[in-house]
């Protein structure tokens, strides 16, 4: 149990003007789960590339050590004919294949030229038998939830006949019993000799699989903690991750000054001709000036849709209800009408949805509201200069330049800048959906205090969120919803994870 089944030693990777990793030693044991984290911007996924062999030999000084020998991986293939297997958070699959071509994309299985398909299928429903996966080998990929990909991915690793298994954030966009059922994957995996790394945000989730912890902090090593000697908690990750005591990291209720009502929806219905079906129905509920209204509740109960449905419906779906802003009622047909009332909506997936990351800070924190800084219809390069530094002074973007590409952000600072650019169109109210997903602590620490301030000067937000200690921890009152209905009302006082549980799951 204490042999070491790799040794990075001493590693460091540079870019142009930038040392991602400076002289980071790491060591797993075999048969263990070894949590990595950090940061955004830490080192983590740079580190395990160079274990992959994306940054190949020769790009980066160190070594590594896999199985008693000093590897020099040229590429994907040399780490995986080693027995290596990275699942990124962006899942390597094919959406139009069937889930045993998936499994076996690469490293097929021939019969002298050919692919033998029939071993194909056979091994490919032994694969997901040890991942404990029900569904039809001949369903295409497209056709599955998250969960279940994610879980494809992991018969794919295991086909390959996988010794260290890393995952890189694998829960980011999973429901809590998806991301539970994963965790105790893990274990069982663990349980018959494959080792594990997990890199991941959630410190909950890392205090509750770990067996050791290492820490990087601005592309070093900290410290690697052993859980079984007690020296994994919460505080200690955070103080070693952020460099700092966040003895607290919900800011204090105390200076908002609730007031009136400014968004108020009534008898709300929405039918998706999609999926031919209701997904929301008789929906009520309001939000005061000064208030962050949280809305709770499982994967698919239609939180999303439900904000969507009010930031002028771009789902197009068939609604019907009512709508007042400040007690007038409005009907929004385009995102452009809802904007023009004081609405703006903070996307879940920042990347697909919210930025457009070839484009540099400046014009992604402008793009929303171009009229403020042209004339004659001509864009005003001084004043978006302007505009964006002033953002991203107040917000604290981590960036060299307002002309950096936006791609190139951690995803804590492009977060902000998703916040910059809805807030540069003045709203009243501002709906998050999932504000902190896939971002570490420290940056978390920051939306939430910048959500504090802005609660504080009259904005109002709808926060929605799938991390039940964010709602509790920031909302004033909870909204429950499960599938497609308001289930019940929780003023923050008495919101507790096991009632919104139960709301949640009240269909």
């Amino acid at each position: 149990m204490n042999t070491p089944i790799l040794e990075m030693k001493n590693i460091t990777k540079e870019f142009p003007g930038v040392k991602a990793l400076n002289n980071v030693s790491f060591q797993v044991t075999e048969g263990e789960i070894h949590c990595l984290v950090g940061e955004n911007g830490a080192g983590k996924s740079t580190l395990m590339k160079v274990l992959s062999g994306v940054y190949p030999h020769g790009d980066y000084t160190g070594d590594i050590v896999f199985n008693g020998k000093v590897q020099t991986f040229r590429g994907i293939s040399d780490s995986e004919k080693a027995g290596i297997a990275i699942i990124y958070q962006e899942l390597a699959l094919i959406p139009e294949m069937t889930v045993y071509e998936n499994i076996f994309l690469g490293h097929e299985i021939k019969n002298g030229s050919l692919i033998d398909w029939n071993e194909t299928i056979k091994r490919a429903g032994q694969m997901l038998k040890k991942v404990k996966l029900n569904v039809n080998l001949a369903e295409k990929v497209r056709d599955l939830g998250v969960g279940k990909r994610q879980l494809v991915e992991i018969a794919k690793a295991l086909s390959k006949d996988v010794k260290l298994l890393i995952l890189d954030e694998p829960t980011a966009a999973l429901n809590e019993d998806d991301s539970e059922n994963l965790l105790n994957l893990l274990r069982e995996l663990k349980s018959h000799g494959v080792t594990c790394v997990l890199i991941s945000h959630k410190l909950r989730e890392v205090i509750e699989i770990a067996d050791s912890v290492t820490v990087l902090r601005d592309g070093q090593t900290i410290c690697t903690l052993n859980a079984k000697k007690g020296e994994v908690s919460e505080s200690a990750l955070i103080k070693h991750m952020v460099g700092r005591e966040i003895d607290n990291i919900y800011p204090k209720k105390e200076n908002r000054q609730i007031g009136e009502v400014v968004l108020r929806v009534e008898n709300w219905n929405a039918y998706d001709p999609a999926l031919g079906r209701s997904i929301l129905k008789d929906i009520n509920f309001h939000v005061k000036k000064g208030e962050i209204v949280g809305f709770a509740g499982l994967m698919g109960s239609g939180r999303t849709e439900l904000a969507l449905s009010i930031f002028g419906n771009p789902g197009g779906y068939n609604i019907s209800g009512d709508i007042s802003i400040l007690g007038s009622k409005k009907r929004f047909k385009h995102p452009q009408d809802a904007i023009k009332a004081g609405v703006a909506y903070v996307t879940e997936d920042r990347k697909g949805n919210g930025l457009i990351l070839i484009q540099d800070v400046k014009q992604n924190i402008t793009i929303a509201n171009l009229k403020e800084i042209s004339i004659r219809n001509v864009v005003n390069d001084n004043s978006e200069v302007k505009v964006a530094n002033e953002y991203r002074v107040s917000l604290n973007i981590k960036t060299p330049s307002v002309e950096q590409k936006t791609s190139n952000l951690s995803g804590g600072n492009q977060q902000k800048v998703s916040l910059g650019k809805w807030l540069f169109v003045g709203p009243k109210l501002l709906i998050l959906d999932e504000p902190t997903r896939g971002i570490d602590v420290g940056a978390k620490y920051e939306i939430y205090t910048i959500m504090t301030k802005l609660v504080e000067q009259g904005l109002s937000i709808i926060m929605i969120s799938s991390e039940l200690p964010e709602v509790l921890g920031m909302s004033d009152r909870v909204y429950v919803v499960s599938a497609g209905k308001i289930t019940g009302e929780l003023a923050g006082s008495e919101a507790t994870q096991e009632k919104i549980m139960q709301l949640a799951t009240n269909y």
